[in-house]
Parts: structure tokens; C-alpha cells; sequence
């Protein structure tokens, strides 16, 4: 069987948090080139430096995490909310704005953001992260149909409840509060790094050619 992405080069931020280390394996098994990449996007030069230094990018996965305040937004200084968008807005921008051209110019490219469900659904005390989750999501729908006359597709999951390093580590699993947060999922479980890998990596290839801007709930129908 021919490996789907073959041949292809995609550059994979924060790789060993979030998403990065699920769709690392499974994009490396599918034949394609991953740079993996973990430095400090939140510097302003740090994402055009790490697009040069990747030379032709085919795909492009901004995926950008942080740790939510969980504060009330009557206790949610100006130094927390600016940290969720100098994490996870500012540097998306910075990305797409160093890798999109190249993308153009071929007209051919993909470009897909590991956004998260919690701007789909509101909650308690996540003001400033679902703010900048939401965010992201608002521009994937604006540059996403910029980007489509020339064939660059821009895209993204928004996700909730998948196993990850960052937000559902080993050590959260058995916790009475993700007991009780499990409650609110109609599909009853967490879905695996690998079940959403395999998603991305079909926004990443061809069989994803028309869909532009879209956002994806990907959270066991806890959002829709």
C-alpha cells in the first residue's frame, strides 16, 4: 500500500506537546518528512525563522497549546489574558503569514490548526482560553477562503476529550473531575491521540481538497 503522504515535507510545532507527538508517528508512517519543531513561538521572528529554515513546506499543522488560568473573568489579570493569545493567536498568524505564500505560489499546500472544541461551548472560568481558542477558529475561516482560489487548503479541528500529553495526561485519567466531566460525552470516552492523527492526516492529503476554512468538532458529540 502506498503511503499517503509520500514524498511530502510538513512542519509540526510544539511536537512534543498536544497533538505533536500522535500526528508525528502517524504522518511519519504515511511516508512523509515531519520537522519536528518545539521552539518558543511566542519570540515574533521565531515562526518565519523556523518556515526558512524548513525550505518548501507542503503542510503546515499549527499546533499551538497552553495551560488555561481557569479563572473567573473578574480575576483574570491582563498578564493571563495575554499569555493565551501571545501562545496561541499571535504565533498562528506568524506561521501562516511565513508559509502561506510559498503555498500560493505553487498553488497547492495544507494548512491545519489543532484548535479546541471549548470555543464551541461556553464554561465557567475558561473566558481567556476559549477566547483565544476562538479566536483561532475565526481565522481559520477568514484566511481559509482567501487561500482557496489558489488551491491551499486551511483548516481545523476543534477538539476535546483526546488523549494528550498536555490536557489528559496519564496522571488525570482516573481523577473525580474527569469522571464527572466524562459524564457530558455522549460518545462515553476519550478518543485516542492516534483516532485524531488519523483525521489530520486525512485534512493533509488529497481526499481533502474541498473543504476550505472549515472548522471540525472532533469531541465525541460533546459539541456539534
Amino acid at each position: 500500500m502506498a503511503h499517503r503522504l509520500a514524498g511530502k515535507r510538513v512542519v509540526l510545532t510544539q511536537s512534543s506537546t498536544f497533538m505533536g507527538p500522535a500526528i508525528s508517528e502517524v504522518f511519519t508512517e504515511e511516508g512523509a518528512t515531519v520537522i519536528d519543531d518545539n521552539r518558543d513561538l511566542t519570540r515574533p521572528e521565531a515562526a518565519q525563522k523556523l518556515i526558512d529554515e524548513a525550505g518548501h513546506v507542503d503542510v503546515l499543522i499549527a499546533n499551538l497549546a497552553a495551560i488555561n488560568p481557569r479563572t473567573a473573568a473578574t480575576a483574570t489579570d491582563d498578564e493571563s489574558w495575554s499569555e493565551m493569545f501571545d501562545v496561541m493567536v499571535h504565533p498562528l498568524h506568524r506561521l501562516v503569514r511565513a508559509a502561506l505564500p510559498q503555498m500560493l505560489d505553487r498553488r497547492q499546500g495544507k494548512i491545519i490548526v489543532m484548535g479546541s472544541a471549548s470555543a464551541r461551548r461556553g464554561m465557567p472560568n475558561w473566558s481567556a482560553y476559549s477566547a483565544a481558542r476562538g479566536a483561532q477558529l475565526a481565522y481559520v475561516q477568514a484566511v481559509g477562503v482567501e487561500a482557496a482560489p489558489n488551491n491551499v487548503q486551511i483548516n481545523a479541528v476543534a477538539q476535546a476529550f483526546v488523549r494528550n500529553p498536555s490536557y489528559f495526561p496519564p496522571e488525570y485519567l482516573e481523577t473525580p473531575e474527569l469522571k464527572e466531566r466524562m459524564k457530558q460525552v455522549p460518545a462515553g470516552r476519550l478518543a485516542t491521540g492516534r483516532e485524531d492523527a488519523l483525521f489530520v492526516l486525512f485534512l493533509a492529503g488529497d481526499e481533502s481538497d474541498f473543504f476550505v476554512g472549515q472548522v471540525f468538532p472532533y469531541a465525541g458529540g460533546w459539541v456539534v
